[in-house]
């Protein structure tokens, strides 16, 4: 807090007309680092979009989002279900589920309990020293599948399942507190899956968690294979499958058994095209593909206006909000005017489309005018229309038909040319090639991330300068009043003596 002198004059004002002078560098400063974060922001805003393109493009990628047959399960809807692929037969099919595939396991012949003269049932908060009573071994071991698992006499049934399951030992475990039973099982279908129980005849005997459970080797169910027969409807041949699993694959048809047919009768599939998920994928390709291009290009052929640099605190105290927002709008405007990462970018995606062009005209997608800058357009009618008179045509042009073809295929090539622009914003901006929604926190370490570091730096150096010199100048005019309030007094006396 400080107090003008008795000269009359305005210290403050002066001061502050004197800072003012020594603010204009400081003020060219902070806006030069404000126009680094907006341009930070820009690109980053570039980069989630980049991002949420390629993981489109990824997912797009898999045979299943540009499947053109589909597959309905009439009569028993219950007991199948069946997923056509890309290449399925239009065969139509009886299903008859005679056995469902078993996973191995064993369990507990009845509920657990806990020990003592007056036992209770068990629950997932009791431990294993409650159920083997006084006579508790320190720790337990459970010998399954080549692992050895080991548990404390204080662990609660809930702790055991939690480690059985966390082990890696291809098995599950479970507690039913109903029943009361413990059981484990395969994770996976097969003989080759079939649990393996050692450690039962360690001494000593009750040193193992089977034991304690009541549970040795012969109480191992193995795993069983299905059995299922289907039927061509068309000329009623039949062949029956063993199952070792869930799922079995006919003509082309994923058929998922959930249960046996039993008494409900078979389960009847039919297969034919359907075009409507391959452009539904193909419409949502285009919308994000057209949505990036024209964000980019918009960003690249933005006006800059070099008249309206960021605002300083000063400025904006004597504006109103929506004078700031429009004044912001120019200021940000034309941040990215010919970027050479977005050109490249633009140039790049272009380039694909381009070596494609042919094919996606004779399935109904085509570029737009000339002024319209690569935009794609779709003729619905057409697109269906190849969907199913060729479907296999139009699955190439976007995923390819072979390990050979997919490298070359229209979604790899261009996911692998928006790779280069991220990699680009990784270094420079500091951004993630994994970021979809700009949360990530960016790299400190990148070009501009040092830039700003640098601003933060000097910034705060001149700040401390400021206000040295703004002290300075306060001291000085506090001397001058000092001494001209001398004079004053002086100049008093000598005139009291004149008189």
């Amino acid at each position: 807090m400080r107090i003008n002198g008795f000269s009359g004059m305005d210290i403050d004002s002066m001061v502050t007309s004197l800072m003012t002078a020594k603010k204009l560098p400081f003020n060219k400063l902070t806006q030069q680092k404000q126009i680094l974060e907006w341009t930070r922001d820009s690109y980053r805003e570039l980069n989630s979009k980049i991002v949420q393109l390629s993981d489109k493009l990824q997912n797009m990628n898999r045979s299943e989002s540009m499947n053109t047959q589909q597959s309905t399960v009439t009569g028993n809807t219950t007991a199948v279900k069946a997923d056509a692929n890309a290449n399925a037969s239009s065969t139509p099919m009886s299903v008859v589920v005679s056995k469902l595939a078993t996973k191995s396991s064993m369990q507990t012949a009845s509920g657990l309990q806990t020990a003592g003269t007056t036992p209770t049932d068990a629950t997932k908060k009791t431990t294993l020293e409650q159920i083997a009573g006084s006579g508790a071994s320190g720790t337990y071991e459970l010998n399954i599948n080549d692992k050895t698992i080991t548990f404390l006499k204080t662990d609660t049934i809930e702790a055991v399942i939690g480690r059985i399951n966390s082990e890696n030992a291809n098995v599950s475990a479970s507690f039913d507190e109903i029943s009361g039973k413990f059981s484990i099982t395969a994770k996976d279908y097969g003989t080759n899956n079939n649990i393996k129980l050692t450690g039962a005849d360690k001494q000593p005997k009750d040193s193992t968690l089977m034991e304690l459970f009541g549970i040795t080797s012969s109480d191992v169910k193995v795993a069983e294979a299905g059995e299922v027969t289907v039927t061509n409807t068309t000329d009623n041949s039949t062949k029956t499958y063993k199952p070792d699993g869930d799922s079995i694959n006919v003509n082309g048809v994923k058929l998922t058994l959930l249960e046996t047919t039993g008494i409900t009768g078979p389960a009847k599939i039919t297969t034919q095209s359907d075009p409507a998920k391959a452009i539904e994928t193909i419409k949502s390709f285009v919308d994000t593909y057209n949505e990036l291009l024209g964000l980019m290009n918009t960003k690249m052929g933005e006006q800059k206006y070099r008249d309206f640099p960021p605002l300083t605190a000063d400025q904006r105290k004597d504006m109103k909000e929506d004078e700031i927002k429009q004044w912001e709008e120019k200021a940000k405007s034309g941040l990215l005017k010919n970027d050479s990462i977005l050109s490249s970018a633009v140039s790049s995606m272009r380039m694909v489309i381009s070596s494609k062009l042919g094919d996606l005209s004779s399935i109904g997608i085509t570029t737009g005018q000339y002024y319209e800058n690569g935009k794609l357009k779709i003729d619905e009618t057409k697109l269906k229309a190849a969907l199913t008179t060729a479907p296999e045509k139009v699955v190439n042009i976007f995923q390819g038909s072979s390990s050979v073809d997919k490298a070359k295929s229209l979604f790899s090539q261009l996911r692998s040319e928006l790779n280069a622009p991220l990699e680009m914003f990784v270094k420079k901006v500091g951004t993630s090639k994994v970021d979809t929604d700009g949360s990530f926190t960016l790299n400190a370490d990148s070009i501009m991330g040092k830039q700003l570091k640098n601003y933060n730096s000097r910034i705060t150096e001149f700040e401390r300068k400021m206000k040295d010199a703004e002290t300075r100048y306060y001291k000085q005019f506090t001397a001058m009043e000092t001494a001209m309030s001398k004079y004053q007094s002086q100049s008093s006396s000598l005139t009291s003596y004149l008189q």
